[in-house]
C-alpha cells in the first residue's frame, strides 16, 4: 500500500515539475527553474520507492500516464492550451493502457 502512496506522490511532483518548466518562461524566471530540479529530484526519489515493491511496467505507465492527463488538465485551464477531440481521445486511450496493464498485473 505504501508503494502506491509514494507513487502518487510521484506524479504529483513531476506534474508539479512540468508546470515550473512552464512557468520558467525558457529558464529566464529563476524560481520556476529551480523548482524544477526541486520537484523532479523528488519525483524519482518517490518513484524509486515506489519501485521497490511495484512491477516498473506498471509503475512507469500510472506516472507517465496520469502525469500526462494531469499535466493536460492543467494545460487548459491554467495556461488556456488548446482542447479539441483528437486530444481528448489520445488522452483517453493513455487512461485506458494504464487500467491495462494494471488490470493484466492482477490476472497473473
Amino acid at each position: 500500500m505504501m508503494s502506491w502512496v509514494y507513487l502518487v506522490v510521484a506524479i504529483l511532483f513531476e506534474v508539479a515539475g512540468t508546470t515550473s518548466m512552464k512557468l520558467s518562461d525558457g529558464f529566464s524566471k529563476l524560481w520556476p527553474s529551480v523548482l524544477i530540479f526541486v520537484f523532479y529530484a523528488l519525483s524519482f526519489t518517490s518513484l524509486t520507492f515506489a519501485m521497490k515493491r511495484l512491477e516498473v511496467s506498471v509503475t512507469y505507465a500510472v506516472w507517465s500516464g496520469l502525469g500526462t492527463v494531469l499535466i493536460s488538465l492543467i494545460g487548459y485551464f491554467w495556461f488556456k492550451d488548446s482542447f479539441n477531440f483528437q486530444k481528448v481521445i489520445s488522452i483517453a486511450l493513455i487512461v485506458v493502457g494504464v487500467i491495462g496493464l494494471n488490470l493484466s498485473n492482477k490476472v497473473n
